[in-house]
């Protein structure tokens, strides 16, 4: 089951990933894509994509794919995110692709590679959904 991923990005309305500009390419319980385009506001003095940025748009990216795979009513939280950051980002759209590697009844968790548009790895994010039932 797919998504319509404009309809989902317009979920994020009002949110830090609107303030981001994080755009849902791909939506499905297996794997959600999003992509961001690189702007100065976004970067270090130095120039590159923040690591934070980068840690907010793997958040953002793996706390939907949780959302895509709760039961109905319940909702979730991050309990846990590491980052390791690989290279840097100076121009151009990174994406993000979660994918998951535990999917319980009480947690989730899910890793994210961030890719600039060469392919090139930039950050690889593991982090663990709460479940709250």
């Amino acid at each position: 089951m797919s998504l319509d991923p404009t309809v989902f990005t317009a979920r994020f309305t009002g949110t830090l990933g609107e303030l981001l500009g994080i755009r849902f390419v791909e939506v499905s319980p297996e794997r959600v894509i999003a992509e961001l385009a690189y702007r100065e506001a976004l970067t270090t003095v130095g120039g590159s994509l923040h690591g934070g940025t980068l840690m907010a748009l793997a958040d953002t990216v793996g706390a939907a794919a949780t959302a895509l795979n709760l039961p109905a009513g319940a909702g979730t939280t991050t309990l846990e995110s590491k980052t390791n950051f690989l290279a840097a980002a100076r121009s151009g759209t990174v994406r993000a692709e979660a994918t998951p590697l535990h999917r319980g009844k009480r947690t989730m968790v899910w890793q994210t590679r961030v890719t600039d548009e060469a392919g090139r790895l930039l950050s690889l994010t593991i982090q663990t959904q709460m479940v709250l039932v």
